[in-house]
């Protein structure tokens, strides 16, 4: 019997530290299913583990990507769950840790499937884009989906600042005549493990405290330098992040660099928000104090696993 435990909880909460404790005392590997960690060109902005954590236990998909490639959540979900198959081999205890909760989910249950689009609803979209802009695709939205206009803008707004995701929605709307999200959360795969969903979590305030710290760590670390080096690549979807936007209008001279450091810091805490938002709406997650004991997290998995062992017998 396989299992995948998943530590879950906003940014800056110590799901790094606890995944690598975890790792270390169950022998086992570690996925990060954090989506702007793929890039290797984002390393400060995306609070990369350390060469010393790295160095505990085996990571996979941390900086194997480049911003220039096109990868999904589908790809990340085929290339997961095929690097899961291989370590259940090794051991049927794995590690999966990160705060995209899309991507989480993407693992855990599968994702969504659509049916094929006509080509040219992708085409008369792009046309209506390039002529209208941004704000068109999203009026264009609420008005062929309320009801996914209005989760995104509860969950995930900076979708909304996203061209290609935008237009992916309205081109469904348009090429099926039914609404984005009619097609979600529907069956889903199976999968050839039991998922035990660890949440990290703290006072509200405590929260934003370890935000602003970790940011200005980033900044004494780098994250300036790293940010100027991709200004001439600003528009890529991998770039479209907290942190870097941000220094983006600073090194363009549209805001002061202490004004920059502020808004990441205020724009981090409202993604923190959304990142609970999306992770509260599992029943089937245990929520611990980040600060809790590493061993008493390591006894309830234990439990939980046995348990779960003894019942799977019992149907024998």
């Amino acid at each position: 019997m396989n299992y995948l435990i998943t530590i879950i909880g906003p940014t800056a909460i110590g799901k790094t530290s606890l995944s690598i404790a975890l790792a270390k005392h169950f022998d086992c590997d570690i996925i990060s299913c954090d989506s702007r960690q793929f890039y290797k060109e984002m390393k400060i902005g995306t609070a990369v583990p350390t060469k010393k954590e790295l160095a505990i236990a085996p990571h996979h998909f941390i900086q194997n990507k480049s911003i220039f490639e096109n990868y999904s959540v589908g790809d990340f979900e085929k290339e997961a769950l095929a690097k899961l198959d291989k370590l259940f081999l090794k051991n049927t205890i794995q590690i999966m840790v990160g705060g995209s909760g899309l991507y989480v989910d993407a693992v855990l249950k599968g994702i969504d499937t659509f049916p094929e689009i006509d080509s040219k609803f992708r085409e008369e979209v792009r046309l209506n884009y390039e002529k209208k802009g941004l704000k068109h695709l999203q009026n264009q939205l609420k008005e062929l989906d309320l009801e996914y206009y209005e989760f995104i803008a509860n969950t995930n707004p900076q979708t909304f600042q996203n061209p290609q995701r935008m237009m992916r929605f309205i081109e469904v709307c348009l090429g099926t005549k039914k609404p984005y999200s009619s097609f979600l959360n529907k069956e889903k795969n199976r999968r050839n493990f039991t998922p035990i969903i660890i949440g990290l979590e703290t006072k509200r305030e405590m929260m934003y405290d370890r935000i602003n710290q970790r940011v200005e760590l980033m900044i004494n670390e780098g994250l300036l330098t790293e940010a100027e080096k991709l200004v001439p690549n600003k528009k890529l979807n991998a770039l479209q992040t907290v942190g870097y936007r941000e220094l983006f209008d600073y090194l363009e001279g549209k805001t002061t660099l202490d004004y920059a450091i502020e808004e990441i810091k205020k724009n981090t805490r409202r993604f923190a928000k959304r990142q609970l938002t999306w992770f509260k709406r599992s029943e089937n997650t245990i929520w611990f104090d980040y600060l809790l004991d590493r061993m008493e997290i390591i006894n309830f998995i234990k439990n939980k696993i046995r348990n779960t062992d003894l019942k799977k017998l019992e149907k024998f």
